[in-house]
């Protein structure tokens, strides 16, 4: 099953940088793709009906697109970038190393990030007061206040896109996405 690479840190993360879509892909852009599939037999997903990698793939690639519409274009952030401000907006004393842990993301492409979230203006490396070897990672004023914009983006357009889902539902599914995701950290 694929579901190795579909769940991978950095298909998650996104941890390299680059895009789910070619740039400049959008609404208008999708058009002529689905005139073409209208045109052709639907396909035979019978084998992966049961596949559990499948459907988290086809799922990601629903809420991938709903963050990059709501969050992701208008605030100009990639979803490793947001979790990032989350963390560190309800964290205090964070090192690099705990958000390369936590995000399974390694620490020269965790310096890539911090790094693009400094030269925006959004994140400071502060050497550490109760250990001078370290340095933590801290949001400046324009960090809190983009992280409380996309907080409050991210609440509605959870709402909206779930809005099918029982609150047990919604909370079953995210029991289920947290042992799956204890299954990558053993």
């Amino acid at each position: 099953m694929a579901a190795a690479a579909i769940g991978s840190p950095a298909a998650l993360t996104d941890e390299a940088g680059g895009a789910d879509a070619p740039a400049g892909a959008g609404p208008a852009d999708a058009a002529p793709a689905r005139r073409r599939a209208a045109r052709r037999p639907a396909l035979d997903q019978s084998w992966l009906a049961d596949s559990i990698g499948y459907h988290l793939a086809r799922a990601r690639i629903a809420t991938a697109a709903i963050f990059m519409r709501s969050i992701g274009e208008p605030l100009d952030l990639r979803p490793v970038e947001f979790t990032i401000l989350m963390l560190l907006s309800t964290n205090e004393d964070v090192t690099q190393t705990q958000l390369s842990d936590l995000l399974a993301i390694s620490a020269p492409n965790m310096t890539i990030l911090l790094d693009r979230c400094v030269r925006r203006g959004i994140v400071v490396r502060v050497r550490s007061e109760t250990d001078r070897r370290a340095q933590t990672v801290q949001l400046t004023d324009a960090g809190r206040d983009l992280a409380l914009r996309a907080r409050a983006i991210a609440q509605r357009m959870e709402k909206d896109a779930f809005a099918e889902l029982s609150p047990g539902e919604s909370l079953m599914l995210v029991e289920l996405l947290q042992k799956l995701a204890r299954l990558g950290a053993e």
